[in-house]
């Protein structure tokens, strides 16, 4: 075991910083994610298909509470120090998220106090953490506000760690979409200085390996999606239609296609909304009028009918803007839309062997509850970013062994 590289993914949602360190050559240990389908997405493709990860005999292989593990399992924890060279992931990043609430109180910001426990558990060598950009935001409030990323800071320094933190796009990498995301490394005797400027020296290299550019398109990653290329009845969803293959356009999309286990004609997860009329007829009003790339709300008054607090027309010869949990938010280029599943996935880096399991949305009260294949999506890490990640860590501490 000592030999290998060994990582543990925390908080993994349904894989996505997983099989992009797969992608690079690390070992997966095991994995932690709360979530019933979100944990279902990564055990099918992870687990049971590319057996990516050495399941330790001590830790049922199902879904699993971070502090529930650390109340049962903190010997098996300790046990593992000096065997786990990286630990990755960040808690869930909703209660930081400038798009949404802030919550001051959000009983999901205490998740970082787990996450820390975790660490002085293992003691791994490197640690990855990922969250949104407003992790480095304090809150407001007259009193007790916390900015949480220097919170994290300071209990690694504690631990010996030296910590050095980027807010990254990820869209300078290969990933077609707009993604500011707040990454922290942590080192335990080596230069997590080393492991940015690694990262940002290969990056031209790596996407060159790739046959794909470091700034992508919208039109590069999912052209061979259109709903104009043909359809079927959905394989997993009785009274919808799924999307057929169109014939690969790009390079990135020879990329996410290269591996795919699909039989048919359909990708997994291609699955088409069945809009109502009104819903179309607003869809062809924002093709028509609605300036592409840019956010738009009622108040602009460029349409007469949209009722939703915002949404964006894809520029097909630009980037996304971030991916999140809610679908509507925005409208395919030159179709009266939006996107499925799998377009998602694709604009996050998913390579299209990589299926979701669960539902396809939920709504009310649920959406508190379920994670389905929409909020998976849009709450991962993009592989193509994770491999990268996990590459330069793979080189700065080859580099540190020749020391």
């Amino acid at each position: 075991m000592a030999n290998e590289k060994y990582y543990i993914d925390i908080f993994a949602g349904c894989g996505g910083l997983s099989t992009g360190l797969l992608n690079a050559g690390w070992t997966g240990l095991f994995a932690i994610e709360k979530n019933v389908d979100a944990f279902a997405t990564l055990k099918y493709n992870l687990i049971d298909n590319k057996e990516h990860f050495k399941w330790p005999a001590w830790l049922p292989i199902k879904e699993c509470d971070i502090n529930v593990l650390l109340k049962e399992h903190a010997k098996d924890l300790i046990d593992l120090q000096g065997k786990v060279t990286l630990v990755a992931g960040g808690p869930p990043c909703q209660g930081f998220s400038m798009a949404g609430k802030r919550k001051k109180d959000d009983q999901r910001n205490k998740l970082v106090k787990s996450y820390i426990k975790f660490i002085k558990l293992v003691l791994p060598q490197v640690i990855v953490f990922e969250n949104v950009h407003g992790f480095t935001v304090r809150f407001k409030g007259n009193k007790g506000t916390k900015k949480y990323s220097s919170y994290v800071e300071n209990a690694l320094k504690r631990l010996g760690y030296k910590t050095v933190y980027q807010i990254i796009d990820m869209s300078e990498y290969g990933v077609p979409q707009n993604r500011k995301r707040f990454i922290l490394i942590a080192m335990m005797g080596g230069s997590p200085k080393d492991v940015f400027k690694t990262l940002d020296e290969n990056r031209e290299i790596f996407c060159k390996s790739k046959g794909i550019s470091c700034t992508t398109n919208i039109k590069d990653a999912i052209s061979d999606l259109e709903q104009a290329h043909g359809s079927k009845p959905s394989p997993d969803s009785r009274g919808f239609m799924a999307g057929i293959y169109g014939p690969v356009q790009s390079n990135y999309q020879r990329l996410m296609r290269s591996e795919s286990k699909t039989t048919g004609l359909i990708a997994d997860s291609h699955r088409f909304v069945n809009h109502r009329q009104d819903t179309i007829k607003l869809h062809k009003d924002l093709l028509d009028k609605a300036p592409v790339g840019k956010h738009i709300t009622p108040n602009d008054g460029i349409v007469g009918n949209l009722n939703r607090r915002g949404v964006t027309v894809l520029d097909p010869n630009s980037q996304a803007p971030t991916i999140t949990s809610i679908p509507d938010e925005l409208i395919h280029y030159k179709e009266p839309r939006i996107l499925t599943v799998r377009e998602h996935a694709r604009i996050q880096s998913f390579p299209d062997w990589f299926e979701f399991k669960g539902k396809y949305t939920s709504g009310g009260k649920q959406r508190k509850l379920e994670v389905p294949r929409y909020t998976q999506v849009g709450n991962a890490v993009p592989p193509l970013f994770a491999e990268q990640v996990g590459m330069a860590i793979m080189e700065v501490l080859s580099h540190e062994q020749k020391k």
